[in-house]
């Protein structure tokens, strides 16, 4: 008797799905998130290690362990954040609002900091990118390469030789920091290729328990290197002719420098958490912290903050570690965000064509809040119903 009130008899009803306003957003990967807000503190440890180098075979050695890795670390998840880049309407107006505007306000801001801070005569030029900015313009190219290094065969070996090619190859220049953009493409390539199982892999414990001494063994080479080896190499920011070694050790170096990258950049994924941590949050912020911190480490460049003799004590030394990570993580952190949201990640709708399917997706969802519920005589009628009368 009580199945005849069900609308179909006997058979269940299947639930239906919830309103695309009742399901839950896409959560946020908490181990992408650390993996990011921890790289990009190493990013400022690293500066700040770079202004007391002189004469500190041990800070110098644990800056180029940590040059190494670091650069790459970050490379690499922006390639596996750009593997469904393609030249849309709507990823490439992110592209241009999330990534050509800051370099350009950016690039205006640093040169403008310079001028009033130190050198009144110092020009603006947006085609050679000041400190740190190179990497958003290498982020630009590389994202724009995209659909190209997943057409063809052999992504990475093709990635590896321009590198090398370009280390041998002094007439790039430094127009938008090429050397830069070429030799780290192979790191955002092979992060294009990666998948989360790859991830998976080097998160497992026997990886974090092999990682530490591979880095054991990565410092002890560093320290070897310090007397050895230009720093230069570090940076992949010039040709081999500039540190007058022989034009065949730019392609060993930039592929051997690969490697170790590499293998210290897995080490690194396999010590970061995958828990929700009390800096996960924060991961969503790094584009802040690493365009702002350079202020601040430049201001202290020019006013001499770091030619004190009390940085080359160990105290020191762990005091200016500390600093240049506490001001990253205070520049990754909501306040900073809702400032510069306009800076950093403006929308500016007014500056692009309206996507014609989007407009088009728009009018239909219009139309059909509009039909009169009960239908009759004056109700609009769909394209569905349109297209049977048609065909009948």
């Amino acid at each position: 008797m009580t199945s005849s009130l069900r609308p179909h008899g006997d058979r269940k009803t299947t639930p239906s799905p919830p309103p695309p306003q009742a399901r839950p957003g896409r959560q946020r990967d908490a181990f992408f998130d650390n993996a990011k807000y921890l790289a990009i503190v190493l990013v400022g440890v690293g500066h700040a290690w770079g202004q007391i180098l002189d004469g500190n075979r041990t800070v110098e050695a644990l800056y180029r362990a940590l040059y190494t890795f670091h650069m790459p670390a970050f490379i690499i998840i922006s390639g596996y954040f750009s593997r469904s880049f393609d030249l849309s309407p709507k990823r490439v107006k992110r592209l241009i609002t999330g990534v050509a505007v800051p370099y350009l306000v950016f690039e205006v801001g640093y040169a403008l900091h310079r001028r009033f801070a130190e050198d009144p005569s110092n020009e603006i030029s947006l085609l050679d990118p000041t400190y740190l900015l190179w990497f958003l313009c290498a982020l630009f190219v590389w994202r724009l390469t995209t659909p190209l290094w997943q057409t063809v065969r052999w992504p990475l070996p093709i990635a590896l030789a321009i590198a090398a090619l370009a280390s041998v190859t002094p007439s790039i220049g430094n127009d938008l920091n090429m050397q830069r953009v070429l030799q780290f493409l192979p790191c955002f390539v092979l992060g294009l290729l990666l998948r989360p199982e790859h991830f998976r892999l080097v998160r497992r414990r026997s990886a974090r328990i092999a990682s530490v001494p591979v880095v054991a063994v990565a410092v002890a080479v560093a320290w070897w290197s310090v007397p050895r080896m230009e720093t230069g190499w570090f940076y992949r920011n010039a040709a081999v002719q500039a540190t007058g070694a022989p034009w065949w050790s730019g392609p060993v170096v930039t592929l051997a420098l690969f490697g170790c990258s590499l293998v210290l950049t897995a080490c690194f994924f396999a010590w970061v958490p995958g828990r929700r941590m009390w800096f996960t949050a924060l991961g969503a912020g790094t584009i802040y912290g690493y365009l702002l911190h350079g202020f601040v480490v430049k201001q202290g460049t020019f006013s001499g903050w770091f030619h004190g003799s009390a940085w080359d004590t160990p105290l020191g030394e762990v005091a200016i570690t500390v600093l240049g990570a506490a001001l990253i993580t205070v520049l990754c952190t909501k306040p900073f965000q809702r400032v510069l949201k306009y800076v950093v990640e403006p929308r500016m709708d007014w500056a692009f064509r309206r996507d014609p399917g989007e407009a088009a997706r728009g009018r239909e969802h219009r139309e059909h809040r509009e039909q009169p519920a009960g239908g009759g005589a004056g109700a609009t009628r769909t394209p569905v119903e349109t297209a049977e009368k048609v065909s009948a």
